[in-house]
């Protein structure tokens, strides 16, 4: 599949990083993980976070997708100061403008593919005959049209995978955040992962930030930002 290089315009920042710090008290002691990152997301780019185990990869998408707080620093979504938000404001920022994607793909074992994908329109008041179209599309470009009535336990882990890649975009996210998505999946399967991604943002303009270990794919997104201790790294 070609590759689109994406081009950088300093105008179109979709999400920003200032400052950001995050501690945690482990053990009565104080645990800093995020030291004063910067990071800037531009509109349909992907972007590879790479960094050793407990570089803060994880804590840095969870932030970007307000499953967590900074303890200091900002983050901007399109210009606006997000954790500024009530917290009905960040579920539905949650729910309507961020898709995520999980190593763990967290399927609920006793719903179908289709049941898993429809889930967020449905917990976002949509109309279940809406939802139920878009996810419909989805599974078909995921290419599990045969299996939308399978549970997860039916389905090999890269159509688990796939299933939770459709779940985040049922409700037709701008940014999605994936962590480690091909991390349980063996070579093959994980090449396969990463062209579904690069296609849908060459396609649809998805801007993605992934965290991976995986230098081969991580080569072929549009820009890789490194940690080194609970900073991206300037060289990169």
């Amino acid at each position: 599949m070609s590759e689109s290089v994406h081009v950088i315009d300093n105008n179109d920042i979709v999400m920003s990083a200032r400052g950001l710090k995050k501690n945690y008290v482990l053990g009565g002691g104080e645990v800093r993980v995020l030291r004063g990152l910067d990071l800037e997301l531009h509109s349909g780019e992907m972007v590879a976070v790479m960094g050793a185990s407990g570089a803060g990869k994880s804590t840095l998408l969870h932030i970007f997708g307000a499953l967590d707080r900074p303890t200091l620093g900002e983050v901007i979504y399109k210009k606006e100061s997000l954790f500024k938000r009530s917290d009905a404001g960040l579920a539905q920022f949650r729910n309507r403008s961020v898709g995520f994607v999980f190593q763990f793909h967290y399927l609920l074992p006793e719903f179908s593919a289709m049941e898993n994908v429809i889930m967020p329109g449905l917990l976002g008041g949509e109309a279940r005959r809406e939802v139920w179209g878009r996810a419909k599309a989805l599974l078909g470009r995921v290419g599990l049209k045969d299996r939308m009535e399978h549970r997860p336990s039916e389905l090999s882990g890269g159509e688990q995978q796939r299933v939770a890649i459709a779940r985040a975009l049922v409700n037709r996210p701008e940014l999605v955040l994936a962590d480690e998505p091909t991390g349980n999946l063996d070579s093959e399967a994980a090449c396969l992962i990463f062209d579904l991604l690069r296609e849908i943002n060459r396609l649809d303009g998805v801007t993605f930030l992934v965290a991976t270990h995986n230098a081969a794919i991580a080569e072929r997104m549009d820009r890789r930002a490194n940690m080194v201790d609970g900073r991206i790294d300037p060289k990169f």
